[in-house]
């Protein structure tokens, strides 16, 4: 029997026999979305995919970080608004220290008028608490065992308290007390210049404290008084360049006397 005779008979139902493919189309049903963002990139010219990392949305949201606005009163409450005040270097604060030590060398305001920081403000007015604080007990002792070194000393922790308030309150209290009646004058004043001018007032002192732990109660006295005259012309000739045109004297006045006050005020608390 030849061999071709074969050709025609059914195959499917032997063991062994694989059946056959059948190719279908598919109808699989696509759905299209019409506001779909889907970006549909043109078929490159080699047949490949130009999609870059898949399917991409048209606008993609840019996530940016958002600052406290410093105009309204959320940005009196943010850190943000006052790292322009301590963005200064070390040779414009000691130009600064070096003026507030020299009262007539120089309009301050006029060296800060760029840039006013608020870094005597702060640092200063710590640096001299803690002066005060712990010189001024130093400067007990070594009275106390001057006079009578049989007596019992201990240390005053109370120094610290009272050094804090009085310095701290009078630093920010007289600064913002001024600003607000030269407002009320209608002069055009500055709460950040002021509170700079009148930290750096009090460097002085510092240096002062350091003379004052020798117990000699007149050279006391007259180390209190050349500080508190010296600090109190810095900050009452800067203020009469600064409302110059006013007629303002009895507040300039006023200013000199107050800082002689917190110098005598030192002296009479901290170095009795």
């Amino acid at each position: 029997m030849e061999d071709s005779s074969y050709t025609g008979l059914p195959t499917s139902h032997l063991l062994g026999s694989v059946p056959a493919v059948i190719v279908e189309e598919d109808k699989t049903t696509k759905h299209v979305v019409p506001d779909s963002k889907i970006q549909i990139y043109p078929p490159a010219a080699n047949g490949g995919d130009r999609r870059p990392g898949g399917y991409q949305t048209i606008s993609t949201p840019t996530e940016t970080f958002e600052q406290q606005p410093t105009n309204n009163w959320r940005g009196f409450f943010s850190v943000s608004s006052y790292s322009q005040y301590f963005d200064v270097d070390t040779d414009a604060v000691m130009t600064r220290l070096i003026s507030s030590l020299n009262p007539v060398g120089g309009d301050f305001f006029s060296k800060i008028d760029a840039n006013p920081d608020l870094y005597g403000l702060i640092w200063i007015s710590t640096t001299l608490v803690f002066a005060l604080a712990s010189l001024g007990n130093l400067a007990t002792f070594l009275m106390q065992k001057h006079g009578d070194s049989s007596t019992a000393w201990s240390f005053d922790v109370s120094y610290m308290n009272t050094a804090a308030w009085s310095i701290y309150g009078y630093a920010i209290v007289v600064p913002v007390a001024y600003y607000f009646f030269l407002q009320y004058m209608g002069s055009n004043a500055s709460l950040i210049k002021f509170w700079c001018m009148w930290g750096y007032s009090l460097s002085i002192f510092i240096f002062s404290s350091f003379l004052m732990i020798i117990p000699v109660e007149i050279l006391r006295w007259i180390i209190t008084l050349l500080t508190g005259v010296a600090s109190a012309s810095f900050v009452a000739l800067n203020l009469r360049s600064y409302i110059e045109g006013n007629d303002l004297s009895a507040t300039i006045i006023a200013a000199f006397f107050l800082q002689i006050g917190l110098a005598v005020f030192i002296k009479a608390w901290f170095f009795a």
